[in-house]
């Protein structure tokens, strides 16, 4: 099965789950999508109308951490972590792999540098083996190590959900060539 009919069935299970979900129940499912290792598109079970209405609750954390996995990154999370609830291992996994899909939305060469800034990784070993295990084999990223230049040559990333606004600046874009 590809990854673009797997993703489908995916969020298809998740919107059907969070549909039919309130409160605590809710939050759970939330959880359970942004911990699933073959999930990276959020905005249709975001959309739902029972995930709206944790906005301005004592839910409003798991709205927020879904928006959060929807348009941020590891950076972001650590700048609001006491504002979010705590993520489980595979959270953080999926959260750095967004995060690399982000810079390769601008960057076409991202510097190992960056990168292990970026990801909170130490060397560039453990940057590489994160770069081919985790999203190279997965299938969101294809590209290059260049050890010698110290970066990664992106030659294919999986995109990420619109953030809001970002449909009007892209209809420009397309305009515009």
């Amino acid at each position: 099965m590809d990854i673009e009919q797997r993703q489908a069935e995916l969020i298809d299970h998740f919107v059907k789950q969070a549909s039919n979900q309130k409160g605590a129940a809710l939050g759970s499912v939330i959880v359970e999508a942004t911990s699933q290792p073959s999930l990276f598109a959020f905005s249709e079970i975001l959309a739902v109308p029972n995930i709206a209405e944790f906005e301005g609750t004592e839910n409003s954390k798991y709205l927020d951490m879904l928006r959060l996995f929807a348009h941020g990154t590891w950076s972001d999370y650590k700048n609001n972590a006491g504002h979010l609830p705590q993520l489980v291992p595979d959270q953080v996994l999926k959260l750095k792999q967004l995060t690399v899909l982000t810079l390769a939305e601008t960057n076409k060469v991202l510097p190992y540098d960056e990168l292990m800034e970026e990801l909170d990784v130490t060397n560039v070993r453990e940057l590489e083996d994160f770069l081919i295990n985790e999203c190279m084999y997965t299938g969101i990223v294809r590209g290059k190590l260049d050890q010698l230049r110290r970066c990664f040559e992106v030659q294919f990333a999986a995109g990420r959900d619109l953030r809001p606004g970002q449909l009007g600046s892209m209809i420009q874009t397309l305009s515009n060539w």
